[in-house]
């Protein structure tokens, strides 16, 4: 391990120049005489993308291509989407295309192969795939590629970035693209994708969050705003300004992790995202992607996307992948420090990520860590997001390797090479269950590559008992003895097995919106005022039928996925030399 480096919070807490928040973070900027492509800039490309000598030497990353060509994924719905092999296939703008390879992509991930064309073409897409299955990159890439050249006839009036007033030249944002996510750090993890992704267009992304002073983030929204990334309760705060922000430009609407963002805590919030602005929503594409699907996903499916809406499940909806060894160990709450101990000294060196329940326990958990001469750091709600930040910085760059979480404020987080993830604390049952446990694990065994997840297992655990051990048989993990009694009596060994579960789709569930004539599935038609130039339409359809129903308890199984997105590169402000424009 590096010698590890006391964080004092309460400095951090004092902080607040502009440049300390990830929000302000460099941007490519144009000027009106590039037209619609602007020319390279070769410092930020380097700052976004790394050094061309530190992009050969991860060309590919390590993946395992044959691993990922033998992952499935069933596709529902009547329309079939013609899945591409390479990015070159799907015909994204040649700016788009560069950055996918600065980006160091080279083999769509399977959610990638069949999203990026559905939106292309036009369609709502649900995507449910496990955290790190490349989600991010799945909806990003195509939408961005549509709105490339498009951007000044769409977009809202820009005020010059080199002659830019504070107070003077500042404009409403009028975003094309709104993303909304559960976590601060999910946003600013898909803040740092967009900054990649957007590279030598005109498109401005942003990013909205709480923790940070709203008169900043109303700074940056006044300077144009096309892709806005942002939690719901900020962005529901800014809707309500709308001399400071209108949604009446949008042309896509994505909701990310929407199975977090649906439970009772967002769900308020989201919905008046969804309906509570100026947007034209016959002319908006939405986008739903998430790990599992539950009902109340399906529900908000229901209301919003267009009854021809395509949908991709990667494996099944909350399974995880066989990638990651799942190792689940018996123990005492007593003993759990020294088997930590023990486990981190079996695997140093190793970016390790440890979950737990509760903010006391992060902290109590970091403190004694640190004494142990251990490099670690830890996120939670408490935090303030100065802390939040740094922490995440630290973890990324492998100054403090060592990240103690919760579960909450761990959603979606995609770091690379995340070898290990421990659960010092088993999710209760009543705090998200199995599908907490699969969000947690996803955090390593990225697409292609293999990861280890730990979990200690004690008395308190028995309620999860059941459902943990059908996910250790559906990806062919080894049952340690205290749970073998919770293996199904009709179950025998070596057969690929998938049970059903809530976040499975029920075929009579499903019916899209608009006007459909029995609650199924319709045909779509184009929309010559839309960004898109056909499909995706409102139609008449005939009913849903699932396509990947198992026909009872037992089912047929399908392998996961897990991610290639870099995560960004984090960065303070700074103004950018007047050849970047």
């Amino acid at each position: 391990w590096v010698e590890p480096t006391a964080f004092d919070y309460t400095a951090m807490a004092q902080a607040q120049a502009a440049s300390t928040w990830d929000g302000n973070a460099r941007i490519y900027q144009w000027s009106d005489e590039f037209g619609d492509v602007g020319p390279a800039f070769e410092e930020l490309e380097v700052e976004l993308f790394g050094s061309a000598e530190d992009r050969s030497k991860h060309v590919g990353g390590g993946l395992d291509f044959s691993a990922i060509e033998s992952i499935d994924v069933v596709q529902e719905g009547p329309q079939r989407i013609e899945y591409i092999k390479t990015f070159a296939d799907a015909g994204i703008h040649p700016v788009m295309m560069k950055n996918v390879e600065l980006s160091g992509y080279q083999v769509p991930t399977p959610i990638q192969k069949f999203t990026i064309p559905a939106i292309l073409q036009g369609y709502d897409v649900i995507g449910i795939a496990q955290t790190g299955s490349g989600k991010t990159a799945a909806y990003l890439i195509p939408i961005l590629s549509k709105l490339m050249g498009k951007a000044k006839k769409l977009g809202a009036y820009r005020p010059n970035p080199l002659t830019f007033q504070d107070g003077v030249d500042n404009v409403t944002a009028e975003p094309l693209v709104v993303i909304v996510v559960p976590t601060r750090e999910l946003a600013v993890q898909i803040f740092n994708e967009a900054r990649k992704l957007c590279y030598r267009s005109m498109l401005r992304p942003c990013v909205v969050y709480g923790g940070t002073p709203v008169r900043e983030q109303l700074s940056l929204l006044s300077r144009g705003c096309d892709i806005l990334i942002g939690t719901p309760g900020r962005l529901k705060d800014f809707i309500g300004r709308p001399d400071k922000l209108t949604l009446r430009r949008v042309k896509y609407m994505v909701i990310d992790e929407a199975d977090e963002m649906l439970n009772q805590d967002w769900e308020t919030e989201l919905r008046a995202i969804l309906s509570g602005g100026e947007q034209d929503e016959g002319n908006v594409k939405y986008g739903l992607f998430s790990a599992t699907f539950p009902r109340a996903a399906r529900a908000l499916a229901r209301e919003y996307l267009s009854a021809s809406h395509v949908r991709f499940r990667v494996g099944r909806a909350g399974s995880t992948t066989e990638n990651i060894k799942q190792i689940v160990i018996e123990t005492s709450r007593e003993k759990k420090n020294e088997l930590l101990l023990n486990l981190l000294e079996e695997m140093n060196s190793v970016r390790t990520i440890i979950f737990v329940n509760s903010r006391q326990a992060a902290d109590t958990l970091d403190d004694f860590l640190y004494n142990m001469k251990l490099p670690v750091t830890s996120i939670h709600s408490d935090r303030t997001q100065v802390e939040r930040e740094a922490a995440m910085r630290a973890f990324r760059s492998g100054q403090a390797p060592i990240l103690v979480a919760t579960g909450v404020t761990a959603r979606g987080i995609d770091v690379r090479n995340v070898m290990h993830v421990i659960n010092y604390d088993m999710p209760s049952m009543d705090h998200g269950g199995i599908e907490e446990y699969t969000h947690r694990i996803g955090r390593t065994g990225r697409i292609g590559h293999r990861g280890v997840a730990t979990s200690f297992y004690t008395d308190r655990d028995e309620a999860i008992a059941s459902v943990l051990t059908r996910t250790l048989l559906e990806t062919s993990q080894e049952i340690p003895d205290f749970l073998r009694s919770y293996i199904p009596e009709n179950y025998t060994d070596g057969i690929k097995v998938k049970f059903e579960t809530e976040s499975d789709f029920d075929p009579n569930d499903v019916a899209g919106a608009g006007d459909a004539e029995g609650g199924g599935w319709g045909a779509g038609d184009g929309d010559g005022t839309n960004a898109d130039s056909g499909g995706g339409g409102w139609g008449n359809g005939a009913g849903a039928e699932e396509t990947g129903g198992s026909g009872g308890a037992w089912g047929a199984g399908s392998q996961g996925a897990t991610d290639n997105n870099s995560g960004g590169t984090w960065g303070a402000e700074a103004p950018a030399p007047t050849s970047a424009w």
